[in-house]
């Protein structure tokens, strides 16, 4: 019987490639949005969830970081993909030909400026491999779209310009996710600790919170803020460190981040990708 991953989108996305290179064991599951993943998780249709949190170019992806909390999974696990945008047409169309490109409006920005040299308009669409399913059905020479050559094969579409992301090192970075959490020490390259917290509402409560990292010297690769509640004063937290929660610097550093907020909850424990690093000095 086999074993399932969700995503979102379309077949031939991103995400979809995504589960391909981080979970080649699994069987990909197409699912129309983010709340549908988790229904898919819940439902018992796929053991695993693999979600986009951020990009080097667009950055983070708010939606995540919104549901992530309330999920009832754990994170497992870490992937980057390197995000090549290409530009896919109809079988026979050349570029000259192309006037208009659809793609979801992070993949417009991400190719603005080859689109601009190319007189091509780009045309916001709800899902980039979608775009291409409905060119392939379209059949107009002058419209394209903007996805990966994985949903070119699947709906038979030609690759008229490949690469054109303004960004060369664009990059998204993936979660895997599953039913249960595995703190166990794993991988090569040191582990990653995620969680959320509310700090109290105290005078400088995230300065002290925030402290006991500085202290320890653990080091917070991560620090993401959002609104819980519908509230301006009530404010959660998505954070991450290097290191595993039974380190001693960061048991340190977590016991004092408990004195200082209302709530903490581990999200995962997980093995740092190699790309992780690869990643942080391509940007110094």
């Amino acid at each position: 019987m086999a074993n399932y991953i969700a995503f979102q989108g379309e077949p031939g996305a991103y995400s979809h490639q995504a589960c391909r290179e981080a979970r080649p064991d699994h069987q990909p599951l197409p699912c129309r949005t983010f709340e549908d993943v988790f229904d898919a998780m819940h439902s018992g249709k796929a053991q695993l969830a693999l979600l986009p949190i951020e990009n080097t170019t667009y950055g983070r992806v708010a939606d995540i970081h919104r549901l992530l909390p309330g999920s009832g999974l754990h994170i497992i696990d870490e992937a980057y993909v390197r995000v090549h945008i290409n530009l896919l047409a109809v079988k026979g169309a050349t570029l000259r030909e192309v006037k208009t490109a659809r793609s979801m409006s992070v993949l417009l920005g991400q190719c603005s400026e080859f689109l601009r040299a190319n007189g091509i308009e780009g045309e916001n669409w709800s899902d980039n491999a979608g775009a291409a399913r409905d060119v392939a059905t379209l059949g107009e020479r002058s419209v394209a779209a903007l996805a990966s050559e994985l949903a070119g094969e699947i709906y038979g579409l030609d690759v008229i310009a490949r690469h054109i992301e303004d960004q060369s090192n664009n990059t998204t970075r993936f979660l895997v996710m599953d039913h249960h959490p595995d703190h166990s020490r794993r991988g090569s390259h040191g582990m990653i600790t995620s969680f959320i917290f509310q700090v109290r509402n105290i005078p400088a409560a995230l300065y002290k919170a925030m402290g006991g990292f500085a202290t320890n010297g653990v080091n917070m690769t991560k620090l993401e803020s959002y609104m819980v509640g519908g509230s301006f004063t009530a404010t959660q937290f998505f954070a991450e460190i290097e290191g595993h929660p039974e380190d001693a610097a960061v048991m340190r550093a977590l016991d004092e981040l408990r004195y200082f907020t209302s709530r903490v909850e581990i999200m995962g424990v997980y093995p740092a990708a190699a790309r992780r690093r690869e990643i942080a000095l391509a940007g110094e």
